[in-house]
Order: C-alpha cells, then structure tokens, then sequence
C-alpha cells in the first residue's frame, strides 16, 4: 500500500499548514521547511517578536504566512485560532503540535503552578489543537496531524517530570483516537513524529532550579533535521515516525530492560542535563510569559549538533532498501543458477 497520499490537482491553491509554537526551535524550522515547499502557513505562539520572525522565514522561503498569537494552553484562544485560518485559507490541510514548555527540576522542587503550567501547554495545548483540527477534519473526511513527540514519550529521564509526563499523555492520549477514527472508518490520519535531543533555544529558557546552565542529554541535532522529519510525516502515511538512533536506542531500550535505564540514567542523566556553567543572570524564562526578542530556531550547541541521522534516511527510505534486498536477492539467485 502507497504511505503517499495522492497529490492534489495542479489547479488547487497551496495546501495549508497549523505549527504550534512556530516562533522559535523546532517549530521556527518546521514553518520554514512547509513554506520551502510552497505551504501556506499559520504560525501560532504567544511570542509576536519571534511570530514576526518566523513570518519572514516563510516568505523568504516561498511560502505564505499568517501570524496567530495564540496560548495553546488556553483553548478558546486555539479554537478561535483555527477558526481565523479557515476564514483566510478555507480548509486545514495539516496541524501540527509543537509547542511545548519544560521545566529542568527535581519534581519535589517545582511549584504546584508551575507543573500544572507546563502540562497545560505540553500536553493540554496538543490536545485543545488535536480537537480543533479534528472538528474541522473530520466533517471532511480528510487531512493529518501531526504531534512533535520525544523518545522522552516512552523513556522518562530525571529533571524533566513535567515534560515527560506530558509527553506520554500526549501519545496515550493519540493511541486512543486513532482507535476512535479507525471505528468511525475515518481518512483523517494521525501520527507522531519521536525526536532525540535538538539543539534550540528551550535549554536557553526553560524554568530551572538548577545552578548550572541546562543542556540536552547525548547525541544533539539540529532543528532542521526535525523539521524534513515532520514534514515527511504530514505528506505519508506512518503511524509513528522515530528520528535519530538515540530516540530508536531510548524506546527500544526502555522494552526491553527499563529497570536498567531507571539505574543508568538514574546514574548519568543528572549530570549529562546540565554544563559546568552557571546561570546567567538575569535569565528570564518562558513558562508563563514569551522572552522579548527573536530567538530562531537554534539554540548554542551549533558546534556539536549533527544535521545529518543515518537512521531517519534509513526509515524514510524502507521502499528503496526493500527493493534493493529484492533485487540483491535475485542477482544472488541468478548468479547461483550459473554455477
């Protein structure tokens, strides 16, 4: 079976794109990657300064851009979001949930507010834009989802209780309306792209009570890669997508011998989140209210990070290698035959 949705006529206007938490990181690259290949594309996130930002990234890109300040946490502000796109553009072609919050903690040490506050935009901003979409989508019987997931979904790591937790609801919470839209014969189509760790401004802003700068954990990526990641995701028909082999080894691992990973990244993963730097000061964080500025889509680790993942081409490539072992296979056949 073709995972490629047919292709829409050339008569048709650009296909229309919704990235949560578009005004900075993986979400910033994500609306470039879209508009690239000739998207319209609404930007929701509550900073205006990186809004703007991201709103000229598209149309640098080629495509056209549609700025939405909106909290996802709040989620009147989402739907009346998705109702400002469809009075624009008419109908959503893909939403996709990036937008996220994090909070670089003990869990004993993060105040009741605080987590509540980022499980509200980790996992209540996916659902209020899942729902948004999905009354739009449905009636139509067409389009896709697309939810920025983590290995962290499924492998939970130390400071990060609020992030992860959110996460794992967001994929429970997925499995379930797959399961509802499969009953319901429906052609709307989830998925779930599981990232590694990515190189963008959230270690930069995040909430901590640590004393030390944060960092992500391990191998890091760029943004971008996330982005070509999602965007191959929203245009095939995958029911999850892993990106990078750290994400592979973190969901794999965690089924095969979690008690392990608790004792391991119990050991390692404290320190491995955070550099030998101290805070700097001040350093305003985005949990409650955007940081001013424009902040891009990449964060400090532009020396480390890797814009290449053998694994994703390997994954996004199935058909190629399959048909190369079959061809392989026959020139072996043909080659015995001989002897």
């Amino acid at each position: 079976m073709n995972e490629r949705p047919a292709p829409r006529p050339a008569t048709d206007p650009p296909p229309v794109v919704v990235v949560t938490g578009a005004s900075a990181g993986i979400g910033r690259a994500i609306a470039r990657e879209f508009a690239g290949h000739g998207w319209r594309v609404a930007l929701l996130a509550r900073g205006t300064d990186g809004l703007q930002g991201a709103a000229a990234d598209v149309q640098r890109a080629g495509g056209e851009a549609l700025v939405l300040p909106t909290d996802v946490a709040d989620e009147a502000a989402v739907e009346a979001a998705a109702a400002a796109v469809e009075a624009q553009w008419g109908a959503i072609d893909v939403w996709v949930n990036d937008a996220m919050a994090t909070i670089f903690s003990d869990a004993l040490l993060i105040a009741p507010a605080d987590f509540r506050r980022a499980t509200d935009v980790t996992y209540l901003g996916c659902v209020w834009g899942t729902l948004a979409a999905l009354r739009r989508m449905k009636p139509c019987d067409r389009g896709t989802i697309v939810q920025v997931g983590s290995a962290l979904a499924y492998r939970s790591i130390p400071l990060q209780a609020p992030y992860c937790g959110a996460k794992a609801a967001l994929r429970g919470f997925t499995d379930s309306l797959r399961s509802e839209l499969s009953h319901a014969g429906s052609r709307v189509h989830l998925t779930m792209v599981q990232l590694s760790a990515f190189n963008t401004p959230q270690f930069e802003w995040g909430r901590t009570t640590l004393d030390k700068r944060p960092r992500p954990m391990g191998k890091i990526f760029q943004p971008e890669l996330a982005a070509r990641a999602v965007f191959w995701a929203a245009t095939h028909r995958r029911r999850e997508l892993w990106v990078g082999w750290p994400a592979v080894q973190a969901i794999l691992g965690t089924r095969v011998m979690p008690g392990f990973l608790d004792r391991l990244l119990g050991a390692r993963a404290v320190h491995g989140q955070h550099t030998d730097e101290p805070l700097p000061v001040p350093r305003p964080d985005n949990l409650w209210q955007p940081v001013p500025g424009d902040h891009g889509a990449h964060g400090r680790f532009d020396d480390s990070a890797l814009e290449f993942s053998l694994q994703y081409w390997l994954t996004t490539h199935r058909r190629l290698l399959a048909a190369a072992a079959v061809a392989l296979l026959a020139l072996a056949g043909v080659v015995l035959a001989m002897w």
